[in-house]
């Protein structure tokens, strides 16, 4: 054979597999973009067709496999979703296989095109066809970035806010001895909320917001404790160091029997550590293990853990879920000072007012009055108020809002947010946060007029005794409810915010020291005040 030839058969060589190509390609460019749509919908698919059919039956599989691991995982293995969620190495990694995710996806769009598009095409072809793999790209380069970011910021607000039992000090919290199941022998969870109001016109930080919450770690029924702000001779545990320097609870006998603002519980936040710095060993937060447990002590309850609000950080976190249902009884106000007691100002007149009326929706600056306002107000219906607040907020943290607006939520977070939680047991705080979402919601009434008319000297074993009896597990009593309730007004929330309801609800037929549904409590009843007790 000649060497002209043999040549000859080396280039008709390449030309027939090039004709074996075409024939898997489009003969328009409008079919290339509509397969090359179908490639991005169906990883794989595109390949496929252009001739690389094990490459493309690699990624269809990989495509398809992950889809149905996912489904899997999250239909029947919620636990390893949960840990996935609070596990900031885990978080990283998952951060990690998003973005590769996401470039292998737009890799395989652009192969896909570029095997099945006609090899002859016009300008006007062309360009339409690069202008749709772009778009397509973007598309896909959008999501995957978010999802990136959303999954850092997760991370983020995990590293932030909660530490490892290793890494953080607590003179007050029980130590973790079995992470998976942490309330294995913890009947009922105790956890103090507090709102800590350090804002601009503010001197130094009041926790205004006093709440225990008492949650049954099997139900998730959680009982609501509202202390009040000016409660004095608050005790203190015997074993505690802070019960030596005031044995007869804090408050200065010298002064005698009169109102001590500086020794009211709004006050002992900021107070303790000034006067007394150190006294309760390492901590990070010594103000909160001081309230800690002070609380303990006056309720009767072992309280493990607490969680503070910044009420700033309030604000942004209820825009972020686009705004709270609350029903509206009394005229409530905007600001005002009366010019006396811890962290106030001079005297001035409230700003605006949030007017009365079924289901409002408020956003966070209207939402942050609505909890915080008490100027010409009573104690006990600010208490009331937080309390249905906090309900409002559970109700409000659904699905759509949380992945709509994760990352503003998770920022708030970061500034809402500062806790003795360990991150050691997050997931478990996790699946019983879901309980409680789903469980009944009732606040303790602690019998104002009876226990502490004024806040110079409650009584806290009566109080103690209330409580003992509203959380111990119900057994006969609870039978006889169901036939008490059709002689009585109907106690369900009106949900749809009904102003037929009757004028005298529920809650007014509740005893003192009873507990009450919030859903009944937070009912619209516009024969309210805001203005009875003290």
């Amino acid at each position: 054979m000649s060497r002209s030839t043999r040549a000859a058969g080396r280039r008709a060589a390449p030309r027939a597999t090039r004709s074996r190509a075409r024939t898997h390609r489009a003969r328009t460019a409008s079919k290339a973009i509509s397969l090359t749509l179908l490639s991005a919908l169906v990883p794989g698919t595109g390949l496929l067709m252009g001739g690389r059919k094990k490459l493309g039956a690699f990624i269809l599989t990989i495509s398809v496999g992950l889809l149905l691991i996912a489904a899997y995982v999250g239909l029947t293995h919620r636990d390893s979703v949960l840990a996935l969620l609070v596990s900031p190495r885990q978080l990283l990694i998952a951060t990690g296989a998003v973005v590769l995710l996401g470039v292998g996806w737009i890799w395989t769009v652009v192969a896909s095109h570029k095997l099945l598009r006609p090899v002859s095409m016009t300008y006007t072809g062309r360009l339409a066809g690069s202008m749709f793999v772009g778009l397509l790209c973007f598309a896909i380069a959008v999501p995957t970035t978010v999802a990136a970011q959303t999954v850092m910021a997760q991370r983020d607000l995990i590293g932030s806010v909660f530490q490892s039992e290793g890494n953080s000090k607590s003179a007050t919290r029980p130590k973790v001895s079995n992470a998976k199941d942490p309330w294995a022998n913890t009947p009922r969870l105790n956890l103090l909320l507090l709102g800590a109001d350090d804002g601009v016109g503010r001197t130094g930080t009041r926790t205004d917001t006093v709440i225990v919450a008492s949650i049954d770690t099997k139900t998730g029924d959680t009982a609501l404790i509202s202390l009040s702000r000016n409660w004095m001779r608050m005790p203190f545990p015997e074993d505690s160091p802070l019960h030596k320097v005031y044995p007869d609870g804090f408050w200065d006998p010298s002064k005698g029997n009169v109102e001590q603002p500086e020794f009211y519980l709004d006050a002992m936040y900021e107070n303790i550590p000034k006067q007394h710095p150190g006294i309760l060993g390492q901590t990070d937060n010594e103000g909160a293990d001081a309230v800690k447990l002070a609380a303990s002590a006056a309720l009767g309850l072992d309280i493990d853990y607490y969680m503070q609000v910044n009420l700033a950080g309030f604000r942004q976190i209820i825009d972020a879920l686009g705004g709270i249902t609350v029903n509206v009884n009394y005229r409530v106000p905007i600001g005002g000072d009366y010019g006396a007691g811890p962290g106030s100002n001079t005297e001035k007149k409230p700003s605006g007012y949030i007017e009365p009326g079924p289901n409002q929706k408020l956003d966070g600056y209207h939402a942050l009055w609505f909890a915080r306002g008490r100027f010409g107000l009573s104690d006990p219906s600010r208490q009331e108020r937080q309390r249905c607040t906090i309900h409002a907020l559970v109700n409000s943290a659904n699905p759509q809002a949380l992945v709509t607006s994760y990352q503003q939520i998770a920022k708030a977070g970061k500034q809402l947010l500062r806790t003795d939680i360990p991150q050691d047991i997050l997931q478990a705080f996790i699946q019983l946060g879901l309980k409680v979402k789903n469980a009944k919601v009732t606040n303790i009434d602690l019998d104002k007029n009876k226990n502490f008319p004024t806040g110079k000297n409650p009584d806290y074993t009566a109080m103690q005794e209330i409580i003992q009896k509203a959380i111990a597990p119900k057994t006969a009593p609870a039978a006889s409810t169901p036939t008490v309730k059709p002689t009585k007004s109907p106690t369900k929330a009106p949900t749809s915010g009904s102003t037929k309801r009757p004028t005298t609800p529920s809650k007014t037929t509740t005893a003192p020291g009873a507990a009450e549904n919030l859903n009944d409590a937070c009912a619209y009843d516009p024969s309210e005040t805001g203005t009875g007790g003290n």
